[in-house]
């Protein structure tokens, strides 16, 4: 009998009385033909976008023009270590005041390479639009690969902020921006999110605890299952619960790889040791 016929009867034979769901997931994973690692090519979804399996966040108790990445004062060549471990996706926003920082890191480096990911905290058009273009100059960048709304709460979003989704679309056949969507923090936007045709990626948070969710994790899931059934991009984000999983950290690394809905997820390494570390955790859940 070879190795997958065996752990497949094994996982048959006992799972019902000796094993958990969980452990009869982890002995499949035995059997995967290589390990998941965090330098990963991963597509979003039918954007089309490569890019890695972890993200490069820089928005740790981020608001108001600055985050713990940004106040550290070396968030450049953090970023430039990440890009040299393998890590490609950029993830920044507005009131994270990490622009400059992102683009002094992807100056220097091949543009289709990286994958730039931002977010609008505007809600009006004309502001949304001026928003664009600051965005880019600050960025340094001719486009922008991901650009969502910022933080919608709203069940009724896709009909309250139109004209800015408007300005997404516009800007996307445009070629200034190549994916939009939103980052959901609410259920009820979440699941206006995953009934809009014009959401190509969402931003969610998801752990196995709960912690800063919009609903318990199985909810969430349910919803999410319903965005990729659409072809959706999904970047998970709060993986570690905004610090509530810190001294769990394999247990919520191990959480976002095993529920099969996100494409790629966001940490936000503080330093080179945190960024190595993640790296190390990804590969061996």
């Amino acid at each position: 009998m070879n190795r997958r016929k065996f752990i497949t009867h094994a996982a048959a034979g006992i799972g019902a009385t000796c094993l958990a769901p969980r452990a009869i997931a982890d002995l499949l994973v035995l059997d995967s033909p290589h390990r998941v690692e965090a330098t990963d090519t991963v597509v979003l979804g039918k954007t089309g976008i490569r890019t890695t399996r972890l993200a490069m966040g820089t928005g740790t108790i981020g608001s108001g023009g600055s985050s713990n990445q940004t106040r550290a004062g070396d968030l450049t060549r953090l970023l430039r270590t990440g890009y040299d471990r393998g890590l490609t996706l950029f993830d920044t926003a507005d009131s994270y005041g990490s622009h400059p920082e992102v683009a002094e890191a992807v100056s220097k480096l091949p543009r289709d390479k990286v994958a730039i990911m931002t977010k609008c905290d505007s809600r009006d058009p004309r502001q949304a639009r001026a928003d664009i273009d600051r965005y880019r100059r600050e960025l340094k960048t001719d486009y922008i690969d991901i650009l969502l709304i910022h933080c919608v709460t709203e069940g009724d979003w896709t009909t309250r902020y139109r004209g800015v989704m408007d300005v997404f679309s516009e800007a996307k056949q445009k070629g200034i921006i190549r994916a939009h969507g939103v980052s959901c923090h609410s259920i009820e936007a979440l699941r206006a999110a995953a009934a809009s045709a014009w959401v190509d990626v969402d931003l969610v948070r998801l752990n196995p605890v709960g912690a800063h969710m919009d609903a318990d994790p199985q909810t969430v899931i349910g919803v999410l299952k319903q965005m990729r059934a659409q072809g959706k991009g999904i970047i998970g984000m709060k993986i570690l619960g905004q610090g509530a999983m810190r001294k769990r950290q394999d247990e919520a690394v191990r959480f976002a790889l095993g529920t099969g809905v996100l494409d790629a997820f966001t940490i936000g390494a503080e330093n080179e040791n945190e960024q190595s570390d993640l790296i190390k955790r990804v590969a061996a859940a």
